[in-house]
């Protein structure tokens, strides 16, 4: 890390906290060569790499951009989809992998999806599985209704509970 002030390659570490978030560490650091403090923000990447070999930076604005498509119409707020977001930069992050493919953060967004709304999810893994028959929707309602018997999700029984 270069001073900003002098340009001097070398510093010391003063001080070391972790972000409220935990995703980053926030350095104090001190210039060996004209003794001046400065602060860094230290990250690690998480590249996703998509079926053309290109590799881009993981970003939770995509996975919300994509999934609101597929809640467009249904009782699903900024604040849900943001809460998505995070739930799967963490289950990605989990795995310890510094690159992924763009298969795995359609995976990894399906399973919270359902929880937060099956019509939703339905539509999203319709795209995502490229369903292309009837039997394909048929198949994964009824996988649905097996863990939703009476016919409501769990998003339909925490409002009820609310009231």
């Amino acid at each position: 890390m270069y001073c900003p002030f002098c340009r001097n390659p070398d510093s010391r570490v003063v001080d070391s906290r972790l972000s409220d978030d935990g995703s980053s560490i926030r350095r104090r650091r001190q210039c060996t060569e004209c003794g001046r403090r400065f602060s860094t923000m230290e990250t690690a990447s998480l590249s996703v790499s998509k079926r053309s070999g290109v590799a881009e930076p993981f970003s939770r604005g995509k996975i919300i951009s994509g999934v609101r498509k597929a809640c467009q119409g249904r009782p699903v707020t900024d604040d849900d989809l943001a809460k998505l977001a995070q739930e799967v930069e963490e289950s990605i992050r989990a795995s310890g992998a510094a690159e992924v493919d763009a298969n795995e953060v359609g995976l990894a967004i399906l399973e919270p999806l359902r929880r937060l709304d099956v019509v939703a999810y339905l539509r999203f893994a319709s795209v995502y599985r490229a369903f292309e028959s009837l039997e394909d929707f048929e198949t994964s309602i009824a996988d649905l209704r097996r863990e939703y018997p009476d016919g409501t999700d769990r998003r339909d029984e925490s409002a009820a509970a609310e009231q």
